[in-house]
């Protein structure tokens, strides 16, 4: 059966012209021109992925995720125009699993949108995980989907807590930009070492005490990153 998006625009142009190509791809397509209707639309008729647009008029990208996480269990790439990091890492941080900035390439959106399916479908299927392991002074738990700093909890988002995961299992072992988008993100991202600096920035902001300085996920410079256990 065809997979169901969403998409939120409130540019008519833009719609008509990425929800044709969504659907020579395969897709089955539901078109918002708010966050007001995609929310009505989407509680009556599920989707498998939302496509969201940050700058919308009257609730915004941002504050329509919010309205999502929690009542709507689809994977949700941000749209937008905006290039400040900040929106970007904002909303990693609220839990849109990816984002993709105008103008864009269709097919790279393509293949966002079935590395986004593949990853949510691994979610949901049972799997072995390994145990819980200590890295210095982080406590990660696989099957739990917990990470503990110095004996408290912190938030990640489902690629957060997979980047870190993935450097945790080879603490001290420098990965490229790219050994991290296919082990993390899929081999479609291979060549988009942006979608790292964002997430490793997110995740020094939460594990840091001073993010700009950080001491445990450390910048091999020209290779890449490594985590550095802390004494405990």
């Amino acid at each position: 059966m065809p997979r169901r998006i969403l998409l939120i625009d409130d540019d008519a142009l833009f719609r008509r012209s990425l929800s044709f190509h969504l659907r020579q791809a395969g897709y089955q397509v539901q078109t918002a021109a708010s966050a007001e209707d995609g929310l009505r639309i989407i509680r009556d008729e599920p989707a498998d992925l939302i496509l969201l647009d940050i700058g919308l008029p009257g609730m915004d990208g941002l504050e329509a995720l919010r309205h999502f996480d929690g009542q709507v269990d689809a994977p949700v790439i941000f749209i937008t125009a905006r290039r400040r990091e900040l929106d970007e890492i904002l909303g990693l941080e609220l839990g849109a699993d990816d984002y993709i900035t105008k103008p864009f390439d269709t097919s790279v959106l393509l293949a966002r949108i079935k590395a986004v399916l593949r990853r949510s479908q691994r979610k949901q299927q049972p799997a072995t995980a390994p145990e819980a392991f200590s890295v210095g002074d982080i406590d990660i738990d696989p099957r739990a989907h917990t990470v503990r700093l110095q004996e408290k909890s912190v938030d990640l988002t489902p690629i957060e807590f997979k980047l870190l995961n993935t450097l945790a299992q080879q603490a001290g072992h420098v990965f490229s930009a790219d050994d991290l988008l296919s082990r993390v993100w899929g081999v479609e991202y291979i060549g988009q070492p942006q979608v790292v600096y964002v997430h490793i920035r997110a995740l020094r902001t939460k594990l840091e005490d001073n993010p700009n300085r950080p001491h445990r996920i450390i910048t091999v410079r020209g290779v890449g990153y490594k985590l550095v256990p802390q004494e405990v």
